[in-house]
C-alpha cells in the first residue's frame, strides 16, 4: 500500500492508518509518506490536517512528492534520445495533474517539505527534470538494493556525473569524430561497396571507450578486453586499438600481412582480433580486442573468460579493478540471442565474477532489417538487463558529450560497486546490414530522414561552431588534414609489390607435438595424494568405495576417464601451470566420473585434493 500515489488516496481513514506506521517505524513507510508526515508534524497539526496544518497544502505537498518520485522512476520516458526526431513518449506520472496538482501550485510548497532544501517545490521540479529528462535517460529503480539506488540517485541528481567538457575536451573530441568519420567514408570511396560493417551513426562509441579507458587507468586498471560483433569493429580496431591504417587498406586490398599471434588472424577482417597499449598518465594499458569469428553475441562469455583470467594473480586471488570488460552489443542481438541473458546470469556468480562488464548497445533501430516493433516486446532493446537488476542509460548518439557522462557514471558504478552497467547508444545505421545493402527496401521513411541527417561529426562540430570553440575553418582543416594523411598511406600499400604480404589463405604452420609423458613414479606419487583427505573428514560411503579402486588401478590398467583426468591435471599443477575447470556440474563431473571436489557428508565442507 506504500507504494500508492499519496494524493490519489488521500482520506482520513487511510492517512491515520499510515501515520500510526510511521509513528511506530518511519521505516515502514515510503519514502514520499516519511518526507509527509515530517512536514505535517513541522506544521504542528499532525498527519490529519488539524491545527495549523492547512489540509490543502498537505495534498500539495503529497501531490509534489509524488511527482518528484515519478520523475526518478519515469524521466527516461521524456528524454529525447532519437537522433532521428522521433518524439520521446513521455509518461502522464510526468505531469502535476495525474497527482492531483497543478504546474502553480507547485510554486506553494515549499521544497523544505520535501527534504529538498530551499526554494519551493516547483524549483525541485525543474531541477528533477533536468536531471531525469534531459541528456541521459536513467533507469535503476529495478535495482532492488537501495543503497545502489540512492548512490545512483545522487549521482544524477548531483551531476556528479555531468560536468560540462573543457574547451580542450570538446576540441578533442572533435578530432576523435573526425578519424572516426574520415576513415569510413575513405573506406567507401577507396573500397566501393566493400563489405565493413560501418560505424556511421554509431561514431560515439570510439570515444566513449577512449573515456572508459582513460578514468578506468587511474583507479588500477592495467588491462582492457574488448568483445563486439561486425558493426563499427574496424573502426575501434583502428582509433581504439591502435592497428594500423596500413594494415587496414591491406586487408581491403586482398593482403593480410603474416601475424605472430595465430589467434589474431584466419578469418575476414570485421572479424578479427588484435592487441595494443594505451599510455594513461603514467601507467600504461594492455587492450585486447577478442577474435569474434563467428556470430554477434557468441563472443560475450569468451571476452568474460578472457578479463577473468587476467585478473588472476598468485596464489589464485583476484584483483578485479586491474581489468575492464567492455561488451558492444548489437539491438536485435542483444534480446533475441539467449547466450546475453546466459552470459549476465554469470555475472556475478563467484566462479566467472570480473567485477563489473561495461556493456554498450550499438543501436541502430533497425537491427537487421526488422523493425523493433516486429523484433521484440520490450520498449528498450536494452530491457533484459533490468531482469538481472543492471542500472541502465540510454544516451543520443548525436549527443557527444552526453556520450561521455554516460560512461562517466558507468565506470563510476562498476568501481563503486563492482557489477554490471549498461550504456544504450541510440543512434542509427547509416548504410544498409552491409554497404551493399539497400535499406530503404525495408525501412523507406527512415533512410528518406537519414539521408539529409547529419553525421554525428557535422552534428558535434556545428555546436562547437555555436559555442565559440572552432571556426568552421578550423573544423574544414581538420577534416581535409585527415583525409590527406589517409590518401598517402593508401598510396603507399598500393605502391608495395603484393609479395611483401602474406597471401590471404596462407595458415599458420603445424606446431610440433609436445612430450607430454609423465614418468611412473610421479604417477604413483601424484594418485596417492590425490586419495589422501585431511583428519576427520568424512567421505560418503559411496564415494569410498569408489575412489578407493584408484589406489590399484596403475597397476590392473583399469584407469577411467575421470582417473585419468585427475592426474592429467595434477600433472600440470606441479609443473607450476594453473588449472581452471568450470561448469554446473564442474565437481563432480557429468555422472559423477570426476569428483574432483568432495563434501564430507557430516558438515558439508568441500576439500579439492587437486589444490593440495
Amino acid at each position: 500500500m506504500s507504494g500508492l500515489p499519496i494524493a490519489s488516496v488521500f482520506n482520513d481513514g487511510y492517512i491515520a492508518e499510515m501515520y500510526e506506521a510511521f509513528r511506530r517505524d518511519p521505516g515502514a513507510v515510503d519514502e514520499s509518506w516519511r518526507q509527509f508526515f515530517r512536514f505535517a508534524e513541522s506544521l504542528g497539526g499532525g498527519a490529519q490536517g488539524g491545527g495549523a496544518a492547512d489540509p490543502a497544502l498537505l495534498r500539495k505537498v503529497a501531490g509534489a512528492s509524488e511527482l518528484v518520485g515519478a520523475i526518478q522512476r519515469y524521466g527516461h520516458l521524456a528524454v529525447a534520445i532519437d537522433p532521428l526526431g522521433t518524439n520521446p513518449p513521455g509518461a502522464a506520472e510526468l505531469t502535476p495533474e495525474f497527482h492531483g496538482i497543478t504546474e502553480a501550485d507547485l510554486a506553494q510548497v515549499p521544497a523544505s517539505a520535501l527534504g529538498r532544501g530551499e526554494g519551493t517545490a516547483a524549483d525541485v521540479v525543474a531541477r528533477m527534470r533536468q536531471a531525469y529528462c534531459a541528456g541521459l535517460g536513467c533507469e535503476f529503480e529495478h535495482v532492488s538494493d537501495e543503497h545502489e539506488r540512492q548512490w545512483l540517485r545522487e549521482q544524477v541528481e548531483q551531476g556528479a556525473h555531468s560536468a560540462p567538457l573543457t574547451a580542450d575536451e570538446k576540441k578533442a573530441l572533435l578530432q576523435r569524430l573526425t578519424e572516426v568519420d574520415g576513415m569510413e567514408r575513405f573506406l567507401g570511396i577507396a573500397f566501393v561497396n566493400a563489405k565493413r560493417f560501418s560505424i556511421e551513426g554509431v561514431d560515439a562509441l570510439v570515444p566513449m571507450i577512449d573515456s572508459a579507458i582513460a578514468l578506468a587507468a587511474p583507479l588500477g586498471t592495467r588491462h582492457v578486453v574488448i568483445g563486439m560483433a561486425h558493426r563499427g569493429r574496424l573502426n575501434v580496431l583502428a582509433h581504439v586499438m591502435g592497428k594500423p591504417y596500413a594494415s587496414i587498406f591491406g586487408e581491403f586490398a586482398g593482403r593480410h600481412a603474416a601475424a605472430p599471434d595465430p589467434s589474431m588472424t584466419g578469418d575476414v577482417k570485421y572479424h578479427l582480433g588484435f592487441r595494443g597499449e594505451r599510455t594513461v598518465g603514467d601507467a600504461k594499458v594492455s587492450l585486447e580486442l577478442v577474435p569474434n569469428p563467428s556470430h554477434l553475441e557468441v563472443v560475450n562469455p569468451v571476452m568474460m573468460g578472457v578479463a577473468r583470467a587476467a585478473e588472476r594473480r598468485a596464489g589464485g586471488s583476484y584483483d578485479e579493478r586491474s581489468v575492464l570488460p567492455i561488451c558492444v552489443h548489437g539491438d536485435a542481438a542483444f534480446p533475441g540471442e539467449g547466450v546475453v541473458a546466459e552470459t549476465f546470469n554469470l555475472s556475478l556468480l563467484r566462479g566467472y565474477r570480473v567485477g563489473g562488464t561495461l556493456h554498450i548497445i550499438t543501436n541502430n533501430q533497425v537491427g537487421f532489417t526488422t523493425d523493433p516493433v516486429d523484433a521484440r516486446s520490450t520498449h528498450y532493446a536494452s530491457d533484459l538487463a533490468k531482469g538481472f537488476e543492471v542500472p541502465v542509460v540510454h544516451v543520443n548518439a548525436d549527443d557527444a558529450e552526453a556520450c561521455v557522462q554516460a560512461v562517466r557514471l558507468a565506470v563510476a558504478y562498476r568501481q563503486q560497486f563492482g557489477k554490471d552497467f549498461l550504456i544504450d547508444l541510440v543512434g542509427y545505421r547509416r548504410h544498409g546490414h552491409n554497404e551493399a545493402d539497400q535499406p530503404a527496401f525495408t525501412q523507406p521513411k527512415m533512410y528518406d530522414i537519414i539521408k539529409s541527417h547529419p553525421t554525428p561529426r557535422e552534428v558535434w562540430a556545428a555546436r562547437l561552431v555555436r559555442e565559440r570553440v572552432v571556426t568552421e575553418d578550423e573544423v574544414k582543416a581538420l577534416d581535409k588534414a585527415f583525409a590527406e594523411r589517409l590518401g598517402k598511406i593508401f598510396a603507399e600499400v598500393q605502391a608495395q609489390p603484393a609479395e611483401a604480404h602474406a597471401a590471404h589463405a596462407a595458415r599458420t604452420p603445424a606446431v610440433a607435438e609436445p612430450e607430454t609423458l609423465v614418468k611412473a613414479e610421479m604417477l604413483a606419487a601424484l594418485n596417492e595424494r590425490l586419495l589422501t583427505w585431511p583428519a576427520g573428514f568424512t567421505l560418503h560411503p559411496t564415494l569410498q568405495r569408489t575412489l578407493a579402486r584408484r589406489r590399484d588401478a596403475l597397476q590392473s590398467g583399469g584407469i577411467d576417464w575421470g582417473h585419468a583426468e585427475s592426474l592429467a591435471f595434477a600433472s600440470l599443477l606441479v609443473d607450476g601451470t594453473s588449472v581452471r575447470i568450470s561448469g554446473q556440474d564442474a565437481e563432480r563431473g557429468t555422472f559423477s566420473h570426476r569428483q574432483a571436489v568432495v563434501h564430507d557428508v557430516k558438515t558439508g565442507e568441500t576439500y579439492a585434493p587437486l589444490a593440495h
